[in-house]
């Protein structure tokens, strides 16, 4: 079986409890890396600049307050119980959402949409309720379809949500890696060096660079710089951070699957961890902490530090960060997997572990430094050393998966036209969200790298994760807010109320984190604004190429007067001819029939096309047609891909690819006609499986023998490599026995056996797309310049990424859009 049919299999759920169980565990070291490193830094964040630690506790019990509710109300009841439902067969994350509103009302701007996309099972499997049957939301769907401008504006939304998840992706590797460089020089340190238990006071004490707000260890190990000069420091500190971060980069081609069965056991003796010493110091020092979870103390805390107060939300935003993973990362398990992971382990273990070292600070108020609000001056002396140690290892964990989940945003991104195509390797033939992108990891590691070495220090890394962070969380709402009635079908009234509520949350911690804008929030928005003007070039350049292709179309007419030799000499062969049409003949075919004295016998016009959907079942991939009369021997294939779907980049896609043909020939013959769908301009296509999905087609076997070798001409503008000796192939069909096929298309098939042993020759286009006459200085710019750049340093299709290049020819064209 080959791998497209294995991954689509494994990310059918099974609904056992033994599997249920078994994703929860897994989920833990994927979905709760970052989350579950909060307590390392949000106290001492908090108190950082803004606010001190008073006797009255009143400071102290308002941010545990604070803590306790901002996790109830937002990853919680928001994403847990909310969020989480809005599911896109399965998938979640920002694109997730804008793919459910693309399908339940007509506001997506991929080009190359078909009605046939919309009977496609994936299509209307979400369980929302059908829109003839509960009319709400009617008018709001109309207004969206009529205005252009509000729907780039919901596209824009989506690509800020995406760019701000790849900013955090930026940012936790390098706040990480500073902070394991940190632990390497204490140990050092204390081996090298004999220092005794003594070192442990200088150890907690945070000197100019230790008031950190990361997601990272950093917070716990900070101050290194008193127990040297900062020269030394500054040598030993961001050269190691370097490093570490080259070598976590160069790992990620191995696969998150070989180290994965490390991370939930990190994550789970973490977790037992904190809360053990939670509890601990909750009955230790001050079992009436709890009466501080009331809101009452929210209000007292505002009361008495005002702006300070303000300010400080900023800190406490940090204990929430790692909660939009839980949504981005549901494709790699299942709802009821993170329901359970979250609600009865790492929500009980975050809550005791910032009680207890509430429950610690409020009985210890001399503070001749801030090193006391930090969290190991809360952990038990004789267990300092292995809850750091078990610490660093939990800050490896989250890096990894928010690198991987930058992955797959740029992998959903590229499927809906919305970034250049880019190499993606799957790296697990079972999980189908496993996946690897070089050119994403070395720019990944190269803006790490100018992080660490630009900041040098963590305080301002935290404020722009937390910024980023919080952005994620309002996109999410606003979203959410469609989808409610869209999608779901509730009353307007309901999803005013839910961005209502949980927006004016999220917009108090984003004032707070933008007013931070010059320590380092702006770091998140320079980044965003760098890959969303990428994104933004690259889909509005693909959109007025797809405009040209239709406005540049040959039409019927001028084929049927070519006669079905199309005026030229039929070789042997076939001729594969990409395009992004889904009907009409491109341009491209002119070039070749009026400058070419031959073509090949078989023509297949091949569209490889992103659907709004997260997975097309491989017994759905394919749509065949005819393009004119049989004799011509033309055909139009349409292969439709999802955009978490897995694209084949050998010798299987073009297997599949006649296969279709030749079914949809067979087909076609049928009495009952089963498998047609009709067009508005009177064509039919079949819809045809994989040749592994469809037990009972046509298969095709091959046999190797030798035959000459193989050579086209260079022409006119086509660029064509010589071949070296091509080994042939005998091609044979096994036909089923019924139902039983007419002498015409036992006839057709043959002749395209025959053709698939005379070889098949890929036809790209090589365009060259400028701005026309009169088009305005942006639209030169962002055409000439910044879309022809993407363009060319751009992957081409997938499927031919593995293509001898003696197969490929290249067709030069120049759009002037």
């Amino acid at each position: 079986m080959d791998l497209e049919s294995v991954i689509y299999k494994n990310s059918i759920k099974d609904g056992s409890w033994k599997t249920v169980l078994t994703l929860a565990y897994q989920s833990l070291g994927v979905v709760y890396g970052d989350l579950s490193t909060s307590p390392l830094y949000v106290y001492k964040s908090t108190f950082a600049e803004d606010i001190q630690h008073s006797e009255t506790n009143e400071e102290i019990y308002g941010v545990l307050s604070f803590v306790f509710w901002t996790l109830t109300l937002v990853p919680l009841l928001k994403y847990v119980f909310i969020v989480l439902r809005a599911d896109d067969n399965g998938e979640g994350g920002t694109f997730a959402l804008y793919s459910l509103l693309c399908r339940h009302a007509q506001v997506g701007l991929l080009p190359n949409v078909q009605l046939a996309d919309e009977e496609l099972t994936e299509y209307t499997k979400d369980g929302t309720v059908p829109i003839d049957k509960k009319k709400v939301g009617l008018g709001l769907k109309s207004v969206l379809e009529k205005h252009k401008v509000l729907q780039r504006v919901l596209l824009v939304l989506a690509l800020i949500g995406a760019c701000m998840v790849i900013g955090d992706g930026v940012l936790t590797p390098a706040i990480s890696g500073t902070g394991i460089c940190i632990l390497i020089c204490v140990l050092v340190m204390t081996k090298v060096l004999n220092c005794g238990p003594g070192f442990f006071a200088i150890f907690h004490i945070a000197g100019n660079c230790g008031q950190c707000n990361p997601q990272s260890v950093f917070s716990a190990v900070s101050g290194l710089e008193l127990s040297m000069s900062k020269e030394q420091h500054r040598y030993v500190e961001v050269p190691v951070a370097c490093v570490i971060l080259i070598f976590l980069f160069a790992l990620q081609h191995y696969g998150t699957h070989r180290l994965g069965f490390l991370f939930a056991p990190v994550v789970m003796t973490w977790l037992l961890c904190i809360s053990c010493i939670g509890m601990y110091n909750i009955l230790h020092w001050n079992p009436h902490v709890y009466e501080a979870l009331s809101p009452y103390y929210m209000f007292k805390f505002l009361k008495k530090t005002q702006r300070g107060g303000w300010m400080s939300l900023g800190g406490i935003l940090l204990c929430i960060t790692g909660s939009e993973a839980m949504f981005a990362d549901l494709g790699h398990f299942s709802q009821l997997s993170i329901k359970i992971a979250f609600t009865f382990l790492v929500y009980p273990s975050l809550i005791l572990a910032y009680m207890g070292q509430a429950a610690y600070l409020s009985k210890h108020h001399i503070i001749e430094s801030d090193y006391r609000i930090g969290f190991y001056v809360s952990v038990p002396e004789k267990i300092r050393w292995p809850v750091l140690a078990i610490a660093i290892l939990q800050a490896v964990v989250g890096s990894q998966a928010i690198i991987t989940g930058t992955f797959s945003i740029i992998k959903q991104c590229s499927a809906m036209g919305c970034f250049p195509k880019v190499k993606i390797i799957h790296t697990s033939s079972k999980v189908h969200g496993q996946i690897y992108i070089p050119e994403i990891n070395w720019c990944l590691m190269l803006l790490c790298l100018a992080i660490t070495v630009g900041f040098r220090d963590t305080k301002r890394m935290g404020n722009a994760a937390g910024l980023a962070v919080i952005t994620v969380m309002l996109v999410t709402t606003c979203l959410m807010s469609l989808v409610i009635v869209l999608c779901w079908h509730k009353s307007v009234f309901l999803a005013i109320c839910f961005i209502f509520f949980f927006g004016s949350i999220e917009a108090l911690y984003f004032s707070a984190s933008l007013i931070k804008f010059l320590e380092g929030a702006w770091v998140p928005i320079a980044l965003s604004l760098i890959f969303l003007i990428v994104m933004y070039v690259w889909h509005y350049g693909t959109l007025k190429k797809y405009e040209f292709d239709v406005q540049n179309k040959v039409s019927i007419n001028w084929l049927l007067g070519l006669g079905p030799t199309l005026g030229i000499v039929r070789v042997r062969g076939i001729g594969l001819i990409h395009t992004e049409l889904v009907s009409g003949i491109p341009a491209i075919f002119s070039h070749f029939v009026t400058n070419l004295p031959a073509f090949h016998q078989v023509v297949i016009f091949l569209c490889v096309k992103s659907v709004p959907v997260p997975h097309v079942r491989p017994g759905e991939r394919f749509l065949v047609g005819r393009v004119g009369p049989k004799e011509y021997r033309l055909y139009r294939c349409i292969a439709r891909y999802g955009y978490r779907d897995f694209h084949k980049d050998d010798i299987e896609f073009e297997k599949d690819l006649i296969c279709s043909v030749a079914e949809f020939i067979r087909s076609e013959t049928s009495e009952s006609g089963i498998g047609f769908e009709s067009f508005e301009d009177d064509r039919k296509m079949t819809v045809v499986g994989t040749s592994a999905s469809n037990s009972e087609g046509i298969r095709m076997c091959e046999d190797d023998q030798d035959n000459n070798n193989f050579q086209v001409e260079d022409t006119l503008e086509l660029r064509v490599v010589k071949s070296p000796e091509i080994v042939r192939k005998r091609v044979r069909f096994v036909v089923p026995d019924s139902p039983r096929i007419d002498l015409g298309a036992r006839e057709e098939l043959q002749e395209l056996m025959q053709a698939r042993e005379g070889g098949m020759a890929f036809i790209m286009g090589h365009s060259y797309v400028k701005a026309k006459r009169g088009s305005s200085w942006i639209k030169k710019v962002v055409i000439n310049y910044g879309y022809d750049f993407l363009r060319r340093n751009s992957r081409g299709p997938t499927y031919a990424l593995s293509i001898p290049h003696a197969s490929i020819l290249e067709v030069g064209m120049v759009y002037h859009v």
